[in-house]
């Protein structure tokens, strides 16, 4: 396809791409140090799928961005066919697997912001030697010591099958936070799959009239709910999953652009051969 683009707005689009790609080893790193407070000692196939949910989400769908960036902006339309087509589509099938996983992995650590036990001690310094860990933030965490311990609320309770501790404010914000995970991993997944309906609509040379307004439509709401998210986690969470969202909003911002480039190129062509 190749669509004439300005070399800036190019080089900013692979930038971006490649700050993704280093975004999954940040997940990694992160959500690997909240590891040695939660599953340390030892952990099930679904404990992995919740505890890197981050990580499994962003690199599937760092592999997912490329694939719609060859398919919409580097690949001649007639390459886009017979056994090229299928590998395309089965390493995207493969991809939305992992990201609808990773999407039960946000919803898995929802539900274990509410399954939690009262503890019945008079503070939380009445722990400390019990090798208790304390939450700072969603999959976040300190030891227990006595540096720490008398900033935790009066009341406050520890997460069922885990020496984990978090207080009244601490279990708000957790759930809002990871409300706002599900909810955005969601509407991802949503934006996805209008995406696959413009590419196949587009191949097809259909991709106009009443059909493109009604997606048009539907993604300004997603995009929209994608903002949002993005503006909660700066206002009220983690800076890296702020950027994550920031990131992601830009990268689709180009994806459509090669959607909008490839129509106009498309329709350009049809117009030049019904003048010959």
């Amino acid at each position: 396809m190749s669509h004439a683009m300005p070399r800036w707005f190019v080089a900013a689009k692979y930038v971006v791409y490649f700050l993704l790609t280093i975004n999954a080893f940040l997940f990694l790193r992160e959500e690997s140090l909240a590891l040695e407070h939660t599953f340390s000692t030892g952990m099930s196939l679904s404990d992995y799928i919740q505890v890197f949910s981050a990580t499994i989400d962003t690199t599937a769908w760092v592999i997912l961005l490329l694939l719609f960036e060859l398919e919409t902006y580097q690949l001649p339309d007639e390459v886009i066919k017979g056994w090229v087509k299928r590998a395309l589509h089965g390493i995207r099938a493969f991809c939305y697997l992992f990201i609808v996983y990773a999407l039960y992995g946000y919803i898995v650590e929802l539900q274990s912001m509410f399954n939690i036990t009262s503890l019945e001690v008079a503070d939380a310094c009445a722990l400390i030697g019990g090798e208790w860990s304390y939450m700072l933030q969603l999959d976040e965490y300190a030891v227990l010591d006595a540096s720490n311990c008398v900033a935790v609320g009066e009341q406050f309770w520890q997460y069922n099958g885990f020496n984990i501790i978090v207080d009244r404010d601490m279990l708000e914000m957790g759930r809002w936070l990871a409300w706002t995970d599900v909810i955005n991993a969601a509407a991802w997944i949503l934006v996805v799959l209008v995406l696959e309906f413009d590419v196949r609509l587009q191949l097809k040379g259909a991709y106009s009239g009443r059909l493109l307004r009604i997606n048009q439509l539907i993604k300004l709401v997603l995009y929209s709910t994608l903002l949002a998210a993005a503006i909660y986690w700066w206002i009220d969470g983690d800076f890296l999953d702020f950027w994550d969202a920031f990131l992601w909003l830009f990268a689709f911002v180009f994806i459509e652009s090669n959607l909008f480039a490839w129509q106009a190129e498309t329709q350009a062509a049809e117009e030049a051969s019904a003048n010959q």
